[in-house]
């Protein structure tokens, strides 16, 4: 009994990664980019989330209409005023931008919310479901449901969208897109503003299971790094099976090994995939392009 309680507490964080991990494959798979930025992004919605909550006693779930839209228009201004002129640079220049904007949104937290844990203490935070010795985490079932339905809508947008394909497009094959009438640069803001808007759905669900702080989104950036690497950089599938996976893995090796230990085990998993298979799950060798 005690392996199906690991492996369904497992799958529910696994999906949430899953759900953080495909904002991050998404923007990597369009704009060749890797966004170190995406974690604290993470933060600034579990902060948005819990002040929502703290000074309008707006649940974080109802919340999650208001963070998403946030997180998706801080998105495209982050593109359009700092990212846009990096990309254009070297790969290098994309790093180091995104790595700056990192420290500074990190400083700006603790500037201004102090170094405080902050959580979110309503009443769907420690219920729990019981079914016989099984016990399900509230707030994890809920995550994993709203992560589900999410998921759905981005793959039917992109699959079934005119935009989406355009996306499809441009990640495929960035100037056979332009040729058949994409912008790039609007696709480019487009799909920036979606990958972080997914990771602020990712932060109004988690703001009822972690406590947030200044610098939480360095974690789960490590978390999404692992999960994107694992399952192939730009795969929308392998960030899906990479972050159900983790999720196993890091509650099994918590429970008997300790949770001082849970990354250690992941991160040499981790290896050993990559000694296998280089490009990760489902990942394919991806050309270098020109910005």
């Amino acid at each position: 009994m005690i392996f199906l309680q690991l492996l369904i507490s497992g799958i529910l964080i696994g999906g949430v990664y899953a759900l953080i991990s495909l904002g991050l494959t998404l923007i990597f798979g369009v704009m060749r980019i890797v966004n170190f930025v995406h974690g604290d992004m993470l933060m600034v919605a579990m902060y948005f989330s819990y002040w929502f909550y703290t000074l309008y006693s707006v649940d974080n779930y109802i919340g999650l209409f208001l963070v998403v839209p946030a997180l998706g228009l801080l998105g495209a201004l982050m593109y359009r005023f700092v990212i846009r002129h990096a990309i254009r640079r070297s790969h290098e220049a994309s790093i180091l931008v995104t790595i700056g904007l990192s420290i500074v949104i990190q400083n700006a937290a603790l500037l201004l919310w102090s170094a405080d844990y902050r959580s979110i203490h309503n009443e769907w935070a420690t219920r729990s479901l019981q079914w016989g010795d099984l016990r399900i985490s509230s707030p994890l079932l809920i995550a994993f449901i709203v992560a589900l339905v999410v998921t759905g809508i981005l793959f039917a947008f992109l699959h079934r969208t005119y935009l989406g394909k355009a996306i499809r497009a441009a990640s495929m094959d960035r100037f056979a897109a332009v040729l058949m009438g994409v912008h790039p640069q609007r696709i480019f803001t487009l799909s920036f503003a979606i990958g972080i808007a997914l990771v602020g759905v990712a932060g109004a669900l988690l703001s009822s299971v972690f406590a947030v702080h200044p610098t939480l989104g360095t974690q789960f950036l490590l978390v999404s790094f692992v999960v994107v690497v694992l399952g192939g950089l730009g795969s929308l599938r392998g960030a899906i099976l990479g972050g159900l996976l983790i999720g196993v893995v890091e509650t099994t090796s918590a429970y008997f090994i300790g949770s001082s230990m849970k990354q250690l085990v992941y991160l040499l998993l981790f290896i050993v995939i990559l000694i296998v298979k280089p490009a990760g799950l489902f990942g394919k060798r991806i050309p270098e392009v020109n910005q």
